[in-house]
Protein backbone atom coordinates (compact mmCIF):
# COMPACT_ATOMS: atom_id res chain seq x y z
CA UNK A 1 0.00 0.00 0.00
CA UNK A 2 3.06 2.34 0.96
CA UNK A 3 4.23 2.44 -2.86
CA UNK A 4 0.79 2.99 -4.35
CA UNK A 5 0.67 6.27 -2.05
CA UNK A 6 4.05 6.99 -2.70
CA UNK A 7 3.07 7.09 -6.06
CA UNK A 8 -0.24 9.33 -5.57
CA UNK A 9 2.83 11.23 -3.76
CA UNK A 10 5.08 11.54 -6.75
CA UNK A 11 2.54 12.24 -9.65
CA UNK A 12 0.86 15.46 -8.11
CA UNK A 13 1.98 17.84 -11.60
CA UNK A 14 1.05 15.28 -13.84
CA UNK A 15 -2.42 14.85 -11.94
CA UNK A 16 -3.14 17.94 -12.54
CA UNK A 17 -2.00 18.23 -16.06
CA UNK A 18 -4.75 15.76 -16.84
CA UNK A 19 -7.45 17.59 -14.43
CA UNK A 20 -6.87 21.16 -16.46
CA UNK A 21 -7.71 18.76 -20.08
CA UNK A 22 -10.75 17.52 -18.26
CA UNK A 23 -11.95 20.82 -16.95
CA UNK A 24 -11.39 22.93 -20.38
CA UNK A 25 -13.87 20.33 -21.95
CA UNK A 26 -17.14 22.96 -21.86
CA UNK A 27 -20.05 20.53 -21.04
CA UNK A 28 -22.91 22.51 -19.80
CA UNK A 29 -25.93 19.85 -19.62
CA UNK A 30 -28.72 23.00 -19.39
CA UNK A 31 -27.51 24.39 -22.77
CA UNK A 32 -28.68 22.49 -25.96
CA UNK A 33 -26.00 23.95 -27.90
CA UNK A 34 -23.01 22.44 -25.49
CA UNK A 35 -24.52 18.51 -26.65
CA UNK A 36 -21.55 18.10 -28.83
CA UNK A 37 -19.81 18.58 -25.62
CA UNK A 38 -21.03 16.70 -23.24
CA UNK A 39 -20.29 14.04 -26.04
CA UNK A 40 -16.96 14.95 -26.06
CA UNK A 41 -16.54 14.96 -22.05
CA UNK A 42 -17.54 11.04 -21.95
CA UNK A 43 -15.45 10.45 -24.49
CA UNK A 44 -12.63 11.57 -22.49
CA UNK A 45 -14.04 9.70 -19.67
CA UNK A 46 -14.15 6.46 -21.76
CA UNK A 47 -10.83 6.90 -22.57
CA UNK A 48 -9.37 7.88 -19.05
CA UNK A 49 -10.91 4.07 -18.07
CA UNK A 50 -9.28 2.88 -20.67
CA UNK A 51 -6.26 4.01 -19.67
CA UNK A 52 -6.17 3.27 -16.26
CA UNK A 53 -6.93 -0.45 -17.10
CA UNK A 54 -10.39 -0.88 -16.58
CA UNK A 55 -12.89 -3.42 -18.17
CA UNK A 56 -16.45 -3.65 -19.35
CA UNK A 57 -16.21 0.07 -20.26
CA UNK A 58 -19.76 0.95 -22.09
CA UNK A 59 -21.74 3.85 -22.27
CA UNK A 60 -25.19 3.06 -20.88
CA UNK A 61 -28.17 4.11 -23.38
CA UNK A 62 -30.24 7.09 -21.83
CA UNK A 63 -32.54 10.02 -23.83
CA UNK A 64 -30.50 12.27 -22.79
CA UNK A 65 -26.56 12.65 -22.34
CA UNK A 66 -24.09 9.89 -22.27
CA UNK A 67 -23.82 7.32 -18.64
CA UNK A 68 -20.31 6.20 -18.72
CA UNK A 69 -19.78 2.70 -16.76
CA UNK A 70 -16.75 0.50 -16.47
CA UNK A 71 -15.30 -1.70 -13.60
CA UNK A 72 -12.51 -3.62 -12.34
CA UNK A 73 -13.35 -7.38 -10.70
CA UNK A 74 -10.65 -8.40 -9.04
CA UNK A 75 -12.07 -11.13 -7.48
CA UNK A 76 -15.87 -12.09 -6.85
CA UNK A 77 -15.50 -13.03 -3.27
CA UNK A 78 -14.10 -9.49 -2.54
CA UNK A 79 -16.54 -6.06 -1.37
CA UNK A 80 -17.49 -3.92 -4.12
CA UNK A 81 -17.45 0.00 -4.26
CA UNK A 82 -19.14 2.00 -6.74
CA UNK A 83 -17.83 5.47 -7.58
CA UNK A 84 -20.44 7.79 -8.82
CA UNK A 85 -20.12 11.12 -10.33
CA UNK A 86 -20.64 13.74 -12.73
CA UNK A 87 -18.66 15.20 -15.92
CA UNK A 88 -21.84 17.70 -16.59
CA UNK A 89 -21.32 21.21 -15.17
CA UNK A 90 -22.98 24.67 -14.31
CA UNK A 91 -23.56 27.69 -16.87
CA UNK A 92 -21.07 30.38 -16.82
CA UNK A 93 -23.17 33.42 -16.46
CA UNK A 94 -22.02 36.12 -15.67
CA UNK A 95 -19.31 35.77 -17.30
CA UNK A 96 -17.90 39.12 -16.42
CA UNK A 97 -17.18 38.48 -13.17
CA UNK A 98 -15.00 35.74 -13.72
CA UNK A 99 -11.08 36.57 -13.13
CA UNK A 100 -10.03 34.18 -16.11
CA UNK A 101 -12.08 32.28 -18.39
CA UNK A 102 -14.52 29.93 -17.00
CA UNK A 103 -13.10 27.08 -19.17
CA UNK A 104 -9.08 27.86 -19.16
CA UNK A 105 -8.27 25.98 -16.41
CA UNK A 106 -5.91 28.63 -14.20
CA UNK A 107 -3.77 28.07 -11.38
CA UNK A 108 -3.13 30.69 -8.99
CA UNK A 109 -2.51 30.39 -5.14
CA UNK A 110 -2.51 26.49 -5.12
CA UNK A 111 -5.70 26.19 -6.61
CA UNK A 112 -7.44 25.68 -10.10
CA UNK A 113 -9.72 27.88 -11.72
CA UNK A 114 -12.37 26.58 -13.75
CA UNK A 115 -16.27 25.61 -14.25
CA UNK A 116 -16.19 22.44 -12.50
CA UNK A 117 -13.19 22.15 -10.69
CA UNK A 118 -15.10 21.46 -7.72
CA UNK A 119 -18.32 20.48 -8.54
CA UNK A 120 -17.69 17.86 -9.83
CA UNK A 121 -14.77 16.89 -12.31
CA UNK A 122 -12.02 17.66 -9.91
CA UNK A 123 -13.52 15.78 -6.69
CA UNK A 124 -14.73 12.65 -9.13
CA UNK A 125 -10.99 12.65 -10.55
CA UNK A 126 -9.48 11.83 -7.25
CA UNK A 127 -10.91 8.36 -8.09
CA UNK A 128 -9.93 7.88 -11.28
CA UNK A 129 -6.05 8.49 -10.57
CA UNK A 130 -6.09 6.78 -7.11
CA UNK A 131 -7.19 3.66 -8.64
CA UNK A 132 -5.02 4.12 -11.68
CA UNK A 133 -2.15 4.45 -8.84
CA UNK A 134 -2.80 0.73 -7.52
CA UNK A 135 -2.51 -0.57 -11.96
CA UNK A 136 0.85 1.85 -12.45
CA UNK A 137 2.26 0.16 -9.02
CA UNK A 138 1.11 -3.42 -10.14
CA UNK A 139 -0.50 -3.43 -6.76
CA UNK A 140 -3.68 -5.88 -6.58
CA UNK A 141 -6.68 -3.53 -6.33
CA UNK A 142 -7.97 -4.57 -2.74
CA UNK A 143 -11.54 -4.30 -3.60
CA UNK A 144 -13.32 -4.52 -6.71
CA UNK A 145 -14.54 -1.24 -8.61
CA UNK A 146 -16.83 0.12 -10.45
CA UNK A 147 -17.77 3.66 -12.00
CA UNK A 148 -21.04 5.55 -13.42
CA UNK A 149 -20.80 8.86 -14.17
CA UNK A 150 -23.23 11.18 -15.60
CA UNK A 151 -23.80 13.89 -17.80
CA UNK A 152 -26.86 15.75 -16.32
CA UNK A 153 -26.77 15.77 -12.29
CA UNK A 154 -26.76 19.17 -12.66
CA UNK A 155 -30.32 19.57 -14.71
CA UNK A 156 -31.34 16.93 -12.11
CA UNK A 157 -30.43 13.89 -13.92
CA UNK A 158 -33.84 12.81 -15.29
CA UNK A 159 -31.78 9.43 -16.88
CA UNK A 160 -29.97 8.36 -14.24
CA UNK A 161 -32.96 6.78 -11.82
CA UNK A 162 -34.34 4.84 -14.78
CA UNK A 163 -30.43 3.77 -15.81
CA UNK A 164 -29.82 2.59 -12.05
CA UNK A 165 -32.94 0.29 -12.20
CA UNK A 166 -32.07 -1.08 -15.11
CA UNK A 167 -28.68 -2.14 -14.51
CA UNK A 168 -29.34 -2.97 -10.91
CA UNK A 169 -27.15 -6.35 -11.54
CA UNK A 170 -24.78 -4.55 -13.36
CA UNK A 171 -24.24 -1.75 -10.38
CA UNK A 172 -24.73 -4.57 -8.06
CA UNK A 173 -21.79 -3.47 -4.66
CA UNK A 174 -21.62 -3.23 -1.04
CA UNK A 175 -21.11 0.76 -0.87
CA UNK A 176 -21.55 3.52 -3.21
CA UNK A 177 -18.92 6.45 -2.97
CA UNK A 178 -19.64 10.02 -4.03
CA UNK A 179 -17.19 12.67 -3.76
CA UNK A 180 -19.52 16.04 -4.55
CA UNK A 181 -19.97 17.69 -1.29
CA UNK A 182 -17.74 19.73 1.05
CA UNK A 183 -15.43 19.50 3.94
CA UNK A 184 -16.52 21.74 6.66
CA UNK A 185 -13.25 24.07 6.23
CA UNK A 186 -9.79 23.92 4.39
CA UNK A 187 -8.62 22.34 8.06
CA UNK A 188 -10.82 20.10 8.51
CA UNK A 189 -12.04 16.79 6.71
CA UNK A 190 -15.43 16.34 7.01
CA UNK A 191 -18.08 13.09 5.70
CA UNK A 192 -21.56 14.42 5.52
CA UNK A 193 -24.33 12.14 6.64
CA UNK A 194 -27.65 14.28 5.28
CA UNK A 195 -28.18 15.45 2.29
CA UNK A 196 -31.44 18.19 1.62
CA UNK A 197 -33.48 17.52 -0.93
CA UNK A 198 -35.11 20.00 -3.19
CA UNK A 199 -38.41 20.74 -4.98
CA UNK A 200 -38.20 23.53 -7.60
CA UNK A 201 -40.89 25.40 -9.35
CA UNK A 202 -41.77 27.86 -11.78
CA UNK A 203 -44.99 30.25 -11.90
CA UNK A 204 -46.87 32.20 -14.56
CA UNK A 205 -49.25 34.75 -13.17
CA UNK A 206 -51.19 36.17 -16.61
CA UNK A 207 -53.50 39.26 -16.32
CA UNK A 208 -54.55 41.15 -19.28
CA UNK A 209 -54.39 39.33 -23.01
CA UNK A 210 -51.70 41.78 -23.81
CA UNK A 211 -49.21 44.15 -22.62
CA UNK A 212 -50.87 47.44 -21.83
CA UNK A 213 -50.35 51.04 -21.59
CA UNK A 214 -49.56 51.44 -17.65
CA UNK A 215 -51.15 55.23 -18.23
CA UNK A 216 -54.22 54.48 -20.10
CA UNK A 217 -54.43 51.34 -18.01
CA UNK A 218 -53.19 51.63 -15.29
CA UNK A 219 -55.69 51.36 -12.47
CA UNK A 220 -57.98 49.35 -13.49
CA UNK A 221 -56.54 45.93 -13.48
CA UNK A 222 -53.91 44.09 -11.65
CA UNK A 223 -50.38 44.23 -12.67
CA UNK A 224 -49.22 40.45 -12.88
CA UNK A 225 -46.07 41.54 -11.47
CA UNK A 226 -47.75 42.93 -8.35
CA UNK A 227 -49.66 39.77 -8.17
CA UNK A 228 -46.73 37.76 -7.97
CA UNK A 229 -45.04 39.38 -5.57
CA UNK A 230 -47.80 39.48 -2.72
CA UNK A 231 -47.70 35.31 -3.88
CA UNK A 232 -43.89 35.37 -3.22
CA UNK A 233 -43.88 37.55 -0.07
CA UNK A 234 -47.00 35.08 1.56
CA UNK A 235 -44.89 32.20 1.31
CA UNK A 236 -42.43 33.04 4.10
CA UNK A 237 -42.60 35.72 6.83
CA UNK A 238 -39.89 37.90 8.32
CA UNK A 239 -38.63 35.50 10.83
CA UNK A 240 -37.90 33.33 7.67
CA UNK A 241 -40.81 30.79 8.88
CA UNK A 242 -41.89 29.70 5.78
CA UNK A 243 -46.00 30.12 6.27
CA UNK A 244 -47.72 27.66 3.28
CA UNK A 245 -50.02 25.51 5.65
CA UNK A 246 -48.76 21.83 6.37
CA UNK A 247 -44.82 22.88 5.83
CA UNK A 248 -43.16 21.29 8.80
CA UNK A 249 -45.66 18.57 9.00
CA UNK A 250 -43.29 16.14 8.21
CA UNK A 251 -39.83 18.01 9.31
CA UNK A 252 -37.92 15.13 11.20
CA UNK A 253 -36.77 17.40 14.38
CA UNK A 254 -32.55 17.77 15.16
CA UNK A 255 -32.13 15.96 18.53
CA UNK A 256 -30.74 17.24 21.34
CA UNK A 257 -27.33 15.18 20.40
CA UNK A 258 -27.14 16.79 17.24
CA UNK A 259 -27.64 20.22 18.40
CA UNK A 260 -24.93 20.15 20.51
CA UNK A 261 -22.53 18.99 17.03
CA UNK A 262 -23.07 21.68 15.37
CA UNK A 263 -22.33 23.86 18.03
CA UNK A 264 -19.07 21.92 18.83
CA UNK A 265 -18.54 22.88 15.29
CA UNK A 266 -17.13 26.79 16.15
CA UNK A 267 -18.84 28.73 13.79
CA UNK A 268 -17.09 31.79 12.58
CA UNK A 269 -20.13 33.86 12.02
CA UNK A 270 -18.31 37.47 11.68
CA UNK A 271 -16.13 35.51 8.86
CA UNK A 272 -18.91 34.07 7.27
CA UNK A 273 -20.47 37.77 6.51
CA UNK A 274 -17.13 38.97 5.77
CA UNK A 275 -16.79 36.09 3.28
CA UNK A 276 -20.16 36.98 1.74
CA UNK A 277 -19.86 40.33 1.66
CA UNK A 278 -23.19 41.01 3.87
CA UNK A 279 -24.10 43.01 7.18
CA UNK A 280 -26.12 41.04 8.77
CA UNK A 281 -27.52 37.31 8.70
CA UNK A 282 -31.04 36.41 8.01
CA UNK A 283 -32.99 32.74 8.21
CA UNK A 284 -35.41 30.89 10.40
CA UNK A 285 -35.54 32.24 13.71
CA UNK A 286 -34.54 30.10 16.56
CA UNK A 287 -32.34 28.26 14.87
CA UNK A 288 -27.94 28.97 14.18
CA UNK A 289 -26.81 29.45 10.74
CA UNK A 290 -25.35 25.95 10.43
CA UNK A 291 -28.69 24.37 11.55
CA UNK A 292 -30.29 26.85 8.63
CA UNK A 293 -27.85 25.84 6.14
CA UNK A 294 -27.57 22.14 7.12
CA UNK A 295 -31.00 20.43 8.64
CA UNK A 296 -34.03 23.20 8.54
CA UNK A 297 -36.52 23.30 5.31
CA UNK A 298 -36.00 26.64 2.93
CA UNK A 299 -37.98 28.22 0.65
CA UNK A 300 -35.98 30.88 -1.84
CA UNK A 301 -36.99 32.60 -4.86
CA UNK A 302 -34.52 32.03 -7.64
CA UNK A 303 -35.25 33.74 -10.22
CA UNK A 304 -38.23 36.65 -11.56
CA UNK A 305 -39.01 38.53 -14.79
CA UNK A 306 -41.94 40.35 -16.42
CA UNK A 307 -42.38 43.29 -17.90
CA UNK A 308 -40.03 45.58 -20.00
CA UNK A 309 -36.19 45.30 -18.51
CA UNK A 310 -34.39 46.73 -21.17
CA UNK A 311 -32.55 50.22 -21.32
CA UNK A 312 -34.17 53.68 -20.57
CA UNK A 313 -38.01 53.78 -19.99
CA UNK A 314 -41.52 51.85 -21.44
CA UNK A 315 -44.49 52.13 -19.59
CA UNK A 316 -46.12 48.87 -19.74
CA UNK A 317 -48.36 47.31 -17.37
CA UNK A 318 -47.17 43.22 -18.72
CA UNK A 319 -49.59 40.66 -19.68
CA UNK A 320 -47.09 37.98 -17.46
CA UNK A 321 -44.93 37.35 -15.21
CA UNK A 322 -42.54 34.95 -14.17
CA UNK A 323 -40.58 33.27 -11.39
CA UNK A 324 -38.56 30.23 -10.17
CA UNK A 325 -37.88 29.13 -6.74
CA UNK A 326 -37.23 25.93 -4.78
CA UNK A 327 -37.50 24.71 -1.81
CA UNK A 328 -34.56 22.45 0.38
CA UNK A 329 -35.58 19.82 2.24
CA UNK A 330 -35.00 17.85 5.26
CA UNK A 331 -35.50 14.04 6.38
CA UNK A 332 -39.15 12.50 5.83
CA UNK A 333 -40.08 15.55 4.23
CA UNK A 334 -41.16 15.11 0.05
CA UNK A 335 -41.23 16.47 -2.84
CA UNK A 336 -44.58 15.65 -4.16
CA UNK A 337 -45.87 16.38 -0.75
CA UNK A 338 -44.43 19.83 -1.10
CA UNK A 339 -45.79 20.06 -5.02
CA UNK A 340 -49.21 19.38 -3.18
CA UNK A 341 -48.92 21.86 -0.30
CA UNK A 342 -47.96 24.60 -3.19
CA UNK A 343 -50.84 23.75 -5.28
CA UNK A 344 -53.31 23.97 -2.22
CA UNK A 345 -52.03 27.28 -0.96
CA UNK A 346 -52.06 29.09 -4.61
CA UNK A 347 -55.54 27.67 -5.13
CA UNK A 348 -56.24 29.78 -2.27
CA UNK A 349 -53.97 32.87 -2.40
CA UNK A 350 -53.81 33.90 -6.33
CA UNK A 351 -56.89 36.26 -6.88
CA UNK A 352 -59.10 36.35 -9.10
CA UNK A 353 -58.31 39.45 -11.28
CA UNK A 354 -55.25 36.65 -12.37
CA UNK A 355 -54.86 33.42 -13.64
CA UNK A 356 -51.70 31.19 -12.90
CA UNK A 357 -50.18 27.86 -13.63
CA UNK A 358 -47.39 26.18 -12.00
CA UNK A 359 -44.64 23.42 -13.43
CA UNK A 360 -42.91 21.49 -11.21
CA UNK A 361 -39.34 21.07 -12.88
CA UNK A 362 -36.95 18.77 -10.75
CA UNK A 363 -37.12 17.67 -7.44
CA UNK A 364 -35.38 15.15 -4.80
CA UNK A 365 -35.70 13.10 -2.01
CA UNK A 366 -33.68 14.52 1.34
CA UNK A 367 -31.10 11.62 2.29
CA UNK A 368 -29.61 10.48 6.23
CA UNK A 369 -27.23 7.52 6.07
CA UNK A 370 -26.19 6.59 10.02
CA UNK A 371 -22.68 7.16 10.63
CA UNK A 372 -21.80 4.32 12.76
CA UNK A 373 -21.76 1.79 9.70
CA UNK A 374 -18.54 0.41 8.23
CA UNK A 375 -18.45 2.30 4.95
CA UNK A 376 -18.75 5.36 6.57
CA UNK A 377 -16.35 4.06 9.66
CA UNK A 378 -13.79 3.25 6.94
CA UNK A 379 -14.19 6.29 5.09
CA UNK A 380 -13.18 8.15 8.56
CA UNK A 381 -9.88 6.46 9.13
CA UNK A 382 -9.07 7.12 5.70
CA UNK A 383 -9.53 10.92 6.05
CA UNK A 384 -7.81 10.66 8.92
CA UNK A 385 -4.75 9.14 7.55
CA UNK A 386 -4.99 11.55 4.24
CA UNK A 387 -5.40 14.46 6.19
CA UNK A 388 -3.92 14.17 9.62
CA UNK A 389 -6.82 15.26 11.33
CA UNK A 390 -10.05 13.11 12.92
CA UNK A 391 -12.82 14.03 10.45
CA UNK A 392 -16.07 15.30 11.40
CA UNK A 393 -19.34 14.13 10.61
CA UNK A 394 -21.70 17.27 9.09
CA UNK A 395 -24.88 17.69 7.58
CA UNK A 396 -24.69 19.47 3.55
CA UNK A 397 -27.33 21.51 2.62
CA UNK A 398 -27.29 20.97 -0.97
CA UNK A 399 -29.03 18.06 -2.74
CA UNK A 400 -27.85 15.26 -4.69
CA UNK A 401 -31.15 13.40 -5.65
CA UNK A 402 -29.80 10.60 -6.90
CA UNK A 403 -28.45 9.38 -3.33
CA UNK A 404 -31.60 8.37 -2.03
CA UNK A 405 -32.41 6.02 -5.48
CA UNK A 406 -29.14 4.42 -4.37
CA UNK A 407 -30.00 3.26 -1.31
CA UNK A 408 -33.41 2.02 -2.16
CA UNK A 409 -32.40 0.41 -6.02
CA UNK A 410 -28.96 -0.98 -4.86
CA UNK A 411 -29.26 -1.28 -1.66
CA UNK A 412 -26.29 -0.54 -0.29
CA UNK A 413 -25.00 2.16 1.92
CA UNK A 414 -23.89 5.84 0.49
CA UNK A 415 -20.66 7.25 1.72
CA UNK A 416 -20.38 11.35 1.31
CA UNK A 417 -17.03 11.59 0.81
CA UNK A 418 -16.10 15.22 -0.09
CA UNK A 419 -12.76 16.96 -0.54
CA UNK A 420 -14.06 20.38 -1.80
CA UNK A 421 -15.29 23.78 0.11
CA UNK A 422 -18.08 25.26 0.63
CA UNK A 423 -16.56 28.45 -0.23
CA UNK A 424 -15.27 27.51 -3.81
CA UNK A 425 -17.69 29.43 -5.92
CA UNK A 426 -19.52 26.32 -7.03
CA UNK A 427 -22.73 27.12 -9.24
CA UNK A 428 -20.72 31.16 -8.84
CA UNK A 429 -18.12 32.31 -11.39
CA UNK A 430 -14.84 31.96 -10.24
CA UNK A 431 -15.55 28.43 -9.32
CA UNK A 432 -11.77 27.09 -7.98
CA UNK A 433 -11.16 23.67 -6.01
CA UNK A 434 -7.90 23.58 -3.71
CA UNK A 435 -5.17 21.78 -5.16
CA UNK A 436 -3.89 20.34 -1.58
CA UNK A 437 -7.38 19.15 -1.24
CA UNK A 438 -7.28 17.46 -4.28
CA UNK A 439 -4.09 15.56 -3.66
CA UNK A 440 -5.09 14.75 -0.36
CA UNK A 441 -8.40 13.36 -1.86
CA UNK A 442 -6.13 11.01 -3.92
CA UNK A 443 -4.39 9.29 -1.08
CA UNK A 444 -7.85 9.14 0.74
CA UNK A 445 -9.77 7.62 -2.14
CA UNK A 446 -7.13 4.90 -2.25
CA UNK A 447 -6.91 4.57 1.60
CA UNK A 448 -10.24 4.23 1.84
CA UNK A 449 -10.39 1.07 -0.43
CA UNK A 450 -8.01 -0.57 1.83
CA UNK A 451 -9.79 -0.17 4.77
CA UNK A 452 -12.96 -1.04 3.23
CA UNK A 453 -11.32 -4.25 2.25
CA UNK A 454 -11.56 -5.49 5.38
CA UNK A 455 -15.26 -5.53 5.26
Amino acid sequence: MQEVLNYINSNRENYIEELKEFLKIESISSDPEKKSELTRCSEFVKDKFHQMGLDNIQVLNTEGHPIVFAEKIVDPNKPTILIYGHYDVQPVDPLDLWTSPPFQADIRDEKIWARGATDDKGQVFTHFKSIEAFFKTSTELPVNVKFIIEGEEEIGSPSLVKTVAANKDLLKCDAVVISDTSMYDEKTPSITYSLRGLAYFQIEITGPNRDLHSGTFGGAVMNPIQALCDLINGMKDKNGHITIPGFYDDVLKLTKKEREGFKRLKFNEKAYKKDLGVKELFGEKGFTTLERTGARPTFELNGIWGGFTGQGAKTVLPSKAYAKFSMRLVPNQTPKKVEKLIQAYLKKAVPKSVNYKVEALHGGEPALTPIDGFAIQSAARAMKTAFGKEPIFTREGGSIPIVVDFGRILKAPVVLMGFGLSSENLHSPNEHFDLNNFQKGILCSALFMNEFSQA
